[in-house]
């Protein structure tokens, strides 16, 4: 299939002849200036170093500059709002994490835009699950007696994220609710003040990326209890999932993404071109130390597979939306 190719393969087989495997001249011809791959975060955050790590190999591949440009805000929205007033450009293209894609159209007012019409996905980049984190002091040393002692104790146990309808947050409720418990929220502006208060003994715990709570479980000061994965991660191997204990289904699973997408007038040659770039930058072994360094897994996919994620974590996060608005 056209997808399974690199641009690069696709032109030598050209040269060699077999006319009949090449791209359309769009996607031949494209890109013809410096592509701008807009990020809603800040530099050094962790979408932004996933965009760098991916633009420096894309960048030789394609033959002109893949600038990353940071817009941040709104959790990722800006960004997305951004390359999308650039699309007649043409070569504007994005990465971002999940939310702005399945949750923003739930929880913003006039978005801008509509990821089902709007967004051309290219290709899943990488995942990230969360850890059920507690301080060092917590009686619980794991999932089940964590949440059996939130059946003893409803609404007792606190957890903190850094607002409502962020990841943390979601994956808390969506956890409490799967495991029929009550937690109680306490939102914080930043996850440093979540850490600290765990720590501090100010809270009980909550949801965090792995890279976060390593540092503190190693120096003793906190624990992991659980992995929202499906399988365990590579970073923290010996965390075990969460899915089966205590009456959590099997197949729970809630993991942070981020994803390459383009605009929706991106041509589909462009958009196969790109995703087998894609393919091809993240089965390095270099590109994959460098992600997990960071907490995050590749996951390399068509651009199929991304839309079907985007509309399964849609219809999941919006049940956990529509039920915490229903209990504010």
């Amino acid at each position: 299939m056209l997808r399974n190719y690199s641009r690069r393969s696709l032109l030598a087989v050209t040269t060699a002849g077999l006319s009949f495997l090449a791209m359309p001249v769009a996607a031949q011809d494209w890109p013809t200036a410096p592509v701008h791959l807009f990020v809603g975060f800040p530099a050094g955050s962790s979408p932004d170093t996933i965009a760098r790590i991916i633009a420096e190999p894309l960048s030789a591949a394609l033959g002109q500059p893949v600038v990353v440009e940071n817009k941040p805000g709104a959790g990722g929205v800006i960004g997305v709002q951004q390359m999308l007033a650039q699309k007649g450009t043409g070569h504007s293209l994005g990465i971002t994490i999940n939310g702005p894609l399945t949750t923003a159209p739930r929880l913003i007012d006039d978005l801008g835009y509509d990821p089902a019409n709007d967004i051309a996905p290219v290709g899943l980049i990488a995942t990230s699950p969360l850890v059920l984190a507690v301080g060092a002091d917590y009686p619980a040393d794991d999932a089940t007696a964590f949440i059996e002692d939130a059946r003893e104790n409803p609404g007792d146990i606190s957890y903190g994220s850094v607002g409502q309808g962020s990841g943390a947050h979601l994956t808390a409720e969506l956890f409490a609710s799967e495991a029929g418990i009550e937690l109680f929220h306490i939102p914080f502006q930043s996850y440093a003040e979540v850490t600290t208060s765990i720590l501090g003994g100010e809270i009980d715990g909550g949801f965090m990326a792995p890279s976060a709570a390593l540092p503190h479980v190693e120096a003793g000061k906190m624990k992991m209890l659980g992995i929202t994965s499906a399988e365990p991660f590579a970073q923290v191997p010996d965390v075990p999932v969460l899915a089966g204990q205590a009456g959590l289904p099997e197949d729970f699973r809630a993991e942070l993404w981020n994803a390459f997408i383009a605009p929706a007038e991106t041509d589909d040659a462009t958009i196969q071109m790109l995703n087998a770039e894609l393919i091809e930058i993240l089965g390095d072994s270099e590109v994959q130390k460098k992600l997990l360094a960071i907490g995050w897994q590749t996951a390399p996919g068509t651009p199929d597979d991304l839309s079907a994620r985007i509309a399964q974590d849609t219809a999941m996060w919006g049940e956990v939306i529509d039920k915490t608005e229903a209990e504010d």
